[in-house]
Protein backbone atom coordinates (compact mmCIF):
# COMPACT_ATOMS: atom_id res chain seq x y z
CA UNK A 1 0.00 0.00 0.00
CA UNK A 2 1.38 3.22 -1.01
CA UNK A 3 -0.20 6.63 0.18
CA UNK A 4 0.40 9.90 -1.01
CA UNK A 5 -0.64 12.94 1.14
CA UNK A 6 -2.23 16.38 -1.06
CA UNK A 7 -1.54 19.17 0.46
CA UNK A 8 -3.72 22.41 0.33
CA UNK A 9 -4.05 25.94 1.36
CA UNK A 10 -5.60 26.95 4.62
CA UNK A 11 -9.75 26.09 4.11
CA UNK A 12 -12.39 28.15 5.49
CA UNK A 13 -16.07 27.59 5.81
CA UNK A 14 -17.88 27.88 2.29
CA UNK A 15 -14.69 28.76 0.61
CA UNK A 16 -15.77 26.20 -1.97
CA UNK A 17 -17.58 22.78 -2.55
CA UNK A 18 -16.59 19.94 -2.15
CA UNK A 19 -15.46 18.99 -6.44
CA UNK A 20 -13.88 22.49 -6.96
CA UNK A 21 -11.36 20.99 -4.22
CA UNK A 22 -11.09 17.94 -5.65
CA UNK A 23 -10.62 19.65 -9.47
CA UNK A 24 -7.96 22.08 -7.78
CA UNK A 25 -5.68 19.57 -5.57
CA UNK A 26 -6.86 15.89 -7.06
CA UNK A 27 -4.74 16.05 -10.64
CA UNK A 28 -4.46 11.97 -11.03
CA UNK A 29 -6.77 8.92 -9.99
CA UNK A 30 -5.46 5.65 -10.97
CA UNK A 31 -7.60 2.97 -11.60
CA UNK A 32 -7.77 0.63 -8.59
CA UNK A 33 -7.24 3.50 -6.29
CA UNK A 34 -8.74 5.09 -2.98
CA UNK A 35 -9.31 8.72 -2.15
CA UNK A 36 -9.29 9.64 1.92
CA UNK A 37 -10.75 12.91 2.67
CA UNK A 38 -11.36 14.18 6.28
CA UNK A 39 -14.78 14.82 7.28
CA UNK A 40 -14.21 18.37 8.53
CA UNK A 41 -12.87 19.50 5.02
CA UNK A 42 -16.19 17.91 3.97
CA UNK A 43 -18.24 19.82 6.40
CA UNK A 44 -16.09 23.12 5.40
CA UNK A 45 -17.19 23.08 2.71
CA UNK A 46 -20.56 22.53 3.24
CA UNK A 47 -21.06 25.31 5.16
CA UNK A 48 -21.33 23.12 8.54
CA UNK A 49 -20.21 25.59 10.84
CA UNK A 50 -21.11 27.28 14.20
CA UNK A 51 -19.47 30.79 15.69
CA UNK A 52 -18.39 29.37 19.33
CA UNK A 53 -20.11 33.02 19.88
CA UNK A 54 -23.21 32.07 19.14
CA UNK A 55 -23.66 28.63 20.45
CA UNK A 56 -23.83 26.63 23.99
CA UNK A 57 -21.62 23.39 22.84
CA UNK A 58 -23.88 20.95 25.02
CA UNK A 59 -27.06 22.40 22.20
CA UNK A 60 -24.87 21.57 19.57
CA UNK A 61 -24.53 17.90 21.11
CA UNK A 62 -28.08 17.70 21.65
CA UNK A 63 -28.80 18.41 18.25
CA UNK A 64 -26.37 16.34 16.43
CA UNK A 65 -26.10 13.45 18.40
CA UNK A 66 -28.46 10.24 18.46
CA UNK A 67 -27.90 9.58 22.03
CA UNK A 68 -25.68 11.37 24.54
CA UNK A 69 -24.85 11.85 27.90
CA UNK A 70 -25.15 15.52 29.31
CA UNK A 71 -22.05 16.03 31.85
CA UNK A 72 -18.79 16.52 29.86
CA UNK A 73 -16.33 14.09 31.28
CA UNK A 74 -12.46 14.29 30.76
CA UNK A 75 -10.91 17.33 28.59
CA UNK A 76 -14.76 18.44 28.11
CA UNK A 77 -15.77 16.53 25.93
CA UNK A 78 -19.49 14.79 25.91
CA UNK A 79 -20.04 11.00 25.52
CA UNK A 80 -22.44 10.53 22.44
CA UNK A 81 -23.54 8.47 19.80
CA UNK A 82 -23.54 9.64 16.41
CA UNK A 83 -23.86 7.62 12.77
CA UNK A 84 -23.92 4.81 14.85
CA UNK A 85 -20.58 5.77 16.07
CA UNK A 86 -19.22 5.77 19.81
CA UNK A 87 -17.32 9.54 19.12
CA UNK A 88 -16.67 12.38 21.65
CA UNK A 89 -19.17 15.05 21.36
CA UNK A 90 -20.81 14.08 18.43
CA UNK A 91 -17.95 14.65 16.25
CA UNK A 92 -18.13 18.48 16.96
CA UNK A 93 -14.82 19.88 16.50
CA UNK A 94 -13.28 23.55 17.53
CA UNK A 95 -9.47 22.69 16.03
CA UNK A 96 -8.56 24.60 12.82
CA UNK A 97 -12.21 26.07 12.83
CA UNK A 98 -11.23 29.66 12.97
CA UNK A 99 -13.44 30.47 16.32
CA UNK A 100 -16.05 27.82 14.53
CA UNK A 101 -18.00 24.54 16.06
CA UNK A 102 -17.60 22.51 13.38
CA UNK A 103 -20.17 20.19 12.61
CA UNK A 104 -20.05 16.42 10.72
CA UNK A 105 -21.15 16.51 7.70
CA UNK A 106 -25.23 16.48 6.33
CA UNK A 107 -25.01 12.58 4.96
CA UNK A 108 -21.27 11.26 4.94
CA UNK A 109 -22.85 8.25 2.95
CA UNK A 110 -24.32 10.53 0.33
CA UNK A 111 -21.34 12.43 0.15
CA UNK A 112 -19.02 9.25 -0.37
CA UNK A 113 -21.47 8.08 -3.57
CA UNK A 114 -21.30 11.48 -4.99
CA UNK A 115 -17.55 11.82 -4.59
CA UNK A 116 -17.38 8.17 -6.31
CA UNK A 117 -19.42 9.24 -8.98
CA UNK A 118 -17.80 12.36 -9.67
CA UNK A 119 -14.27 10.86 -10.00
CA UNK A 120 -15.24 7.84 -12.05
CA UNK A 121 -16.92 10.24 -14.42
CA UNK A 122 -13.89 12.93 -14.17
CA UNK A 123 -11.17 10.31 -14.70
CA UNK A 124 -12.64 7.75 -17.28
CA UNK A 125 -12.59 4.80 -14.09
CA UNK A 126 -14.51 1.75 -13.38
CA UNK A 127 -12.56 0.98 -10.40
CA UNK A 128 -12.22 3.88 -7.68
CA UNK A 129 -13.27 4.00 -3.97
CA UNK A 130 -13.62 7.09 -1.47
CA UNK A 131 -13.55 7.06 2.42
CA UNK A 132 -14.42 9.72 4.51
CA UNK A 133 -12.63 9.84 8.04
CA UNK A 134 -12.37 11.56 10.87
CA UNK A 135 -9.59 10.49 14.64
CA UNK A 136 -11.25 8.79 17.19
CA UNK A 137 -10.60 7.94 20.68
CA UNK A 138 -9.46 4.22 22.16
CA UNK A 139 -10.80 3.40 25.83
CA UNK A 140 -7.35 3.54 28.13
CA UNK A 141 -4.90 4.71 25.38
CA UNK A 142 -3.48 7.94 24.73
CA UNK A 143 -4.35 9.67 21.37
CA UNK A 144 -6.52 9.27 18.22
CA UNK A 145 -7.13 7.07 15.23
CA UNK A 146 -8.43 7.61 12.36
CA UNK A 147 -11.74 5.73 11.56
CA UNK A 148 -14.45 5.61 8.08
CA UNK A 149 -17.50 7.93 8.15
CA UNK A 150 -18.63 6.66 4.82
CA UNK A 151 -17.22 4.85 2.25
CA UNK A 152 -17.92 4.34 -1.78
CA UNK A 153 -17.00 2.00 -4.29
CA UNK A 154 -15.74 -1.00 -2.47
CA UNK A 155 -16.36 -4.12 -0.03
CA UNK A 156 -16.09 -2.43 3.57
CA UNK A 157 -15.83 -6.14 5.20
CA UNK A 158 -13.86 -8.59 3.95
CA UNK A 159 -15.46 -11.53 5.47
CA UNK A 160 -13.53 -15.06 7.30
CA UNK A 161 -16.54 -16.54 8.66
CA UNK A 162 -16.51 -20.08 7.47
CA UNK A 163 -13.35 -20.29 6.26
CA UNK A 164 -10.00 -22.38 7.68
CA UNK A 165 -6.98 -20.84 9.26
CA UNK A 166 -3.47 -22.23 9.05
CA UNK A 167 -5.05 -24.93 11.39
CA UNK A 168 -8.17 -26.06 9.28
CA UNK A 169 -9.95 -24.92 12.16
CA UNK A 170 -12.64 -22.43 10.56
CA UNK A 171 -13.12 -18.58 11.61
CA UNK A 172 -16.06 -18.15 13.52
CA UNK A 173 -16.54 -14.52 13.79
CA UNK A 174 -13.42 -12.76 12.01
CA UNK A 175 -14.44 -9.91 9.78
CA UNK A 176 -11.81 -7.02 8.44
CA UNK A 177 -12.75 -3.94 8.49
CA UNK A 178 -11.24 -2.60 5.32
CA UNK A 179 -12.70 0.84 5.26
CA UNK A 180 -11.80 1.26 8.66
CA UNK A 181 -8.34 0.17 7.87
CA UNK A 182 -7.83 2.55 5.09
CA UNK A 183 -8.88 5.33 7.23
CA UNK A 184 -6.92 4.61 10.37
CA UNK A 185 -3.96 4.63 7.48
CA UNK A 186 -4.74 7.68 5.58
CA UNK A 187 -5.53 9.76 8.98
CA UNK A 188 -1.97 8.52 9.77
CA UNK A 189 -0.55 9.79 6.87
CA UNK A 190 -2.61 13.34 6.71
CA UNK A 191 -1.70 14.03 10.12
CA UNK A 192 -3.52 15.49 13.15
CA UNK A 193 -2.34 19.06 13.39
CA UNK A 194 -1.21 21.93 10.64
CA UNK A 195 -0.40 20.25 7.74
CA UNK A 196 -2.75 20.82 5.40
CA UNK A 197 -3.27 17.35 4.09
CA UNK A 198 -6.64 16.78 4.52
CA UNK A 199 -6.96 14.13 1.22
CA UNK A 200 -4.99 11.77 0.51
CA UNK A 201 -4.28 9.45 -2.53
CA UNK A 202 -3.93 5.10 -1.78
CA UNK A 203 -2.82 2.61 -4.35
CA UNK A 204 -1.67 -0.79 -4.51
CA UNK A 205 -4.55 -2.63 -2.69
CA UNK A 206 -4.60 -6.07 -3.03
CA UNK A 207 -6.96 -7.43 -0.42
CA UNK A 208 -9.82 -3.95 -1.53
CA UNK A 209 -12.76 -5.77 -3.35
CA UNK A 210 -13.65 -3.01 -5.42
CA UNK A 211 -17.22 -2.79 -7.07
CA UNK A 212 -18.85 -0.79 -9.67
CA UNK A 213 -21.66 0.76 -7.62
CA UNK A 214 -21.98 2.36 -4.07
CA UNK A 215 -22.53 0.22 -1.13
CA UNK A 216 -26.17 -1.19 -0.83
CA UNK A 217 -28.45 -0.59 2.09
CA UNK A 218 -27.78 -4.12 3.28
CA UNK A 219 -23.90 -3.83 2.77
CA UNK A 220 -24.35 -0.60 4.91
CA UNK A 221 -26.92 -2.08 7.99
CA UNK A 222 -24.32 -5.03 8.01
CA UNK A 223 -21.58 -2.47 9.08
CA UNK A 224 -23.35 -2.36 12.15
CA UNK A 225 -23.87 -4.24 14.94
CA UNK A 226 -26.76 -4.09 17.42
CA UNK A 227 -25.94 -3.07 21.18
CA UNK A 228 -27.62 -6.02 22.12
CA UNK A 229 -24.77 -8.03 20.45
CA UNK A 230 -22.10 -5.78 20.63
CA UNK A 231 -18.86 -6.80 22.86
CA UNK A 232 -18.87 -3.59 24.66
CA UNK A 233 -22.74 -3.96 25.39
CA UNK A 234 -22.30 -4.17 28.93
CA UNK A 235 -20.86 -0.64 29.14
CA UNK A 236 -23.04 1.11 26.61
CA UNK A 237 -25.79 -0.34 28.38
CA UNK A 238 -24.94 0.68 31.60
CA UNK A 239 -24.59 4.37 30.21
CA UNK A 240 -27.41 7.16 31.05
CA UNK A 241 -28.23 8.20 28.13
CA UNK A 242 -30.55 10.79 26.71
CA UNK A 243 -31.96 11.15 23.66
CA UNK A 244 -30.72 13.81 20.58
CA UNK A 245 -32.71 15.23 18.42
CA UNK A 246 -31.11 12.42 15.71
CA UNK A 247 -32.64 9.53 18.20
CA UNK A 248 -35.29 8.62 19.38
CA UNK A 249 -38.16 11.52 19.26
CA UNK A 250 -40.62 9.67 21.86
CA UNK A 251 -38.47 11.03 24.22
CA UNK A 252 -35.70 8.94 26.93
Amino acid sequence: MTIQPIKTKRLTAGIMAITELLDTYLQTMPERSVIAITSKVVSLCENRVVPTSKAIKEDLVRQEAEQYVPDPGNYGFYFTIANHTLIPSAGIDESNGDDNYILWPINPQQTANEVWRYLRSRFNRKHVGVVITDSVCTPLRRGTTGICLAHSGFCALNDYVGKPDLFDRPFVVSQSNTAGGLAAAAVLTMGEGTEQTPICLIEDLPLVQFQDHPPTDAELANLYVPTEEDIFAPLIEATPWQYGEKGNKGGQ
